[in-house]
């Protein structure tokens, strides 16, 4: 070939490669400032806040193997009729959406942003049908009804791809809402630090936690210190990110104590020999498929448990991988049964310290 014709393939292969390039730039940059008008969104008296992106989780090769994997859940007539007035379907045209739980007592309220390809008066049209309409200032905001609740939802379009709504009655009062710029700064912080994962929740503590893990755990894994250690916590963090096949999962808790991120750190890693230690007993061996077994020997070898210092908190971290093997022993594992008698704690109260393994 002669040379100018390899310079008009390399210029050409130069010009498609910065168009490419340019092309992922303004996607990112846009998904990226989305994310952060979505979660800056969130009122500053929550106690949490999830969020998801789904157009970024849509393609990653674990989240396809995870919607394969889970179970296909029937249709809900509802939901049915809903998809088809409005054209909206969640699996494939949600975005992001990002929640904030808000206690009041005994009782919550939830706010969420929703970002996603609507037809807008489509889903108005629907709305109508069953709810109400009202107006708060140049807004207009839709009501209706929760099935098999007192409650309503109300909710608004801020654009046209993006919804506002809350379960709590006063939907223009919370977008209109004053934060406090040091609440603020709380929440913010914490959400920049998890800013590469497309699936995370940011939990503000009110001592509930540990009772929160008492009641869920299982009879012969609960632990009293350890609910007592994660009642402490001011803040806990969780944020998951697909990595080819697998999802890189990480929590953090965070406190200002450096004795309780301490004793947390030395309590989980004996948790973590504990559970290999079962997993290498030689009745487990017999009684567990040795695919299984080896896919949570797996996760537990790719767990990690670290300390930070920040100055003014202290975090203990836990980051381990979901592979497609654990997804599928999971799968296979047959349902818990609870046992009749109360079994003894597999942690005691005082754990020996494992110092020398963090």
């Amino acid at each position: 070939m002669k040379k100018r014709g390899w310079f008009g393939l390399v210029a050409a292969a130069l010009l498609l490669g910065a168009a490419a390039f340019y092309g992922y730039q303004r996607r990112n940059t846009h998904s990226s400032s989305a994310r952060s008008n979505a979660l800056g969104m969130m009122p500053a008296d929550a106690n949490a806040v999830l969020f998801a992106d789904f157009a970024e989780l849509r393609t990653a090769a674990f989240v396809t193997q995870l919607f394969a994997w889970a179970p296909k859940p029937q249709a809900d007539p509802d939901y049915t009729r809903f998809l088809k007035e409005t054209g909206f379907d969640y699996e494939r045209d949600l975005d992001r959406i990002a929640i904030a739980f808000v206690k009041h007592g005994q009782d919550s309220t939830l706010f969420a942003v929703v970002d996603g390809k609507f037809e807008r008066q489509k889903i108005s049209d629907y709305a109508v049908k069953t709810g109400t309409v009202t107006k708060s200032g140049t807004r207009e905001i839709l009501s209706v009804p929760v099935t098999d609740s007192t409650k309503k939802i109300a909710f608004t379009f801020l654009r046209n791809d993006r919804i506002a709504l809350t379960d709590s009655g006063d939907l223009g009062g919370t977008l209109g809402a004053k934060k406090r710029n040091e609440d603020s700064a709380e929440w913010r912080l914490r959400f920049e630090r998890l800013a590469g994962a497309p699936v995370l929740a940011v939990i503000r503590q009110d001592a509930a936690a540990g009772a929160a893990l008492a009641a869920q755990a299982p009879g012969g894994l609960r632990s009293p210190q350890l609910s007592v250690l994660l009642d402490q916590l001011q803040w806990i963090t969780i944020a998951g990110k697909p990595e080819n096949d697998r999802m890189r999962v990480v929590a953090e808790g965070e406190c200002t104590a450096e004795a309780t991120t301490r004793q947390l750190a030395d309590l989980l890693q004996s948790v973590l020999v504990l559970a290999e230690a079962g997993l290498n007993d030689a009745k487990t061996r017999q009684q567990l498929d040795p695919t299984a077994r080896a896919a949570y020997l797996e996760l537990l070898k790719s767990a990690d448990i670290s300390k930070i210092d920040r100055g003014d908190t202290k975090s203990v971290r836990l980051a381990f991988e979901i592979t497609p093997a654990f997804l599928e022993a999971a799968r296979r594992a047959p349902p818990a049964t609870p046992s009749p008698a109360v079994r003894k704690p597999l942690l005691r109260n005082t754990v020996p310290s494992r110092k020398g393994h963090i």
